[in-house]
């Protein structure tokens, strides 16, 4: 009992401090804070939950629905009934009509007694059955436009609930669709942020090629040093001297001249000197 005092002194005390404060503006300011925690709390919740609570909300339409096709149903056996028993009416209204017709000539002919099915009735008698017969047939006659005007509103208020049932399967039919498209566009959407908070250890990448780059520029180096080696080694100098023999081509073309060619030439050399020796 006392915590409760102690909580309703609290609320009493934060309200003054609040109407202190903000002065006539507490209320004010008290819808707006609590509208901005109902859309922050709102923006908190999944859209696939709210998918699935929208999904529900289509499904709630199902009982409407069957309620509708349930009078729909009612209503056309009541229709079909009203109509048999008007259209029954209306047969006997025309077979009352008729023989008001009959007896209507048959006082008309003048006679002073009739018989009708094997009994003799005066022309007063008739007279009075005529008015009564007629009578009754003005009050059924307008009894059965009353209920033609009942049949009609009937007619009318099915027309109404079939309107209603048509567009209530066809705004199903279209929430059901959008929902799809709606599940279809938010499947692609978190297919993509799958793959783009896919997490890619790339380091052992990063390594190879550092490697590799260190291995090239090695081998860069190596290359470097042999090419300044053959610089060093060059049997050519620029600024070294040296006289080459006179018959070098003659010392390259004995070298790679094959003995026998070497031969064959040897001996015609011989053979030329003994002509330039004969007398």
């Amino acid at each position: 009992m006392a915590m409760i005092k102690q909580a309703v002194y609290g609320v009493a005390a934060l309200g003054a401090l609040a109407s202190f404060v903000f002065g006539q503006d507490v209320w004010s300011y008290a819808r707006t804070w609590g509208n901005s925690v109902r859309q922050t709390v709102k923006r908190e919740v999944p859209v696939e939950f709210e998918v699935t609570r929208a999904r529900e909300l289509v499904e709630n339409i199902v009982p409407d629905i069957r309620n509708v096709m349930h009078v729909i149903a009612e209503q056309e056996v009541d229709t079909e009934q009203f109509t048999s028993e008007l259209v029954r009416k209306r047969a006997e209204l025309t077979s009352q009509k008729d023989a008001i017709h009959a007896r209507t000539a048959d006082l008309k002919s003048g006679q002073t007694s009739f018989v009708y099915v094997s009994q003799t009735y005066s022309a007063e008698q008739v007279r009075n059955d005529l008015a009564k017969r007629f009578e009754r047939f003005k009050m059924a006659e307008e009894t059965l436009k009353r209920e033609q005007q009942v049949l009609d509103a009937r007619q009318k208020a099915l027309t109404a609930n079939r309107e209603k049932l048509d567009n209530l399967l066809a705004a199903k039919t279209d929430l059901e669709l959008q929902l799809e498209q709606l599940e279809a566009r938010l499947k692609s959407v978190q297919a993509a942020e799958t793959v783009s908070t896919v997490s890619i250890d790339d380091s052992e990448l990063t390594r190879a090629k550092k490697l590799i780059r260190e291995l090239n520029k090695q081998i860069d180096v190596r290359e470097k040093v042999m090419a300044s080696d053959g610089k060093l080694t060059d049997l050519i100098p620029v600024e070294a001297k040296h006289t080459a023999p006179k018959d070098l081509e003659s010392q390259i073309e004995a070298y790679f001249t094959p003995k026998a060619q070497t031969s064959d030439a040897k001996a015609e050399m011989k053979i030329v000197n003994l002509e330039t020796l004969k007398p």
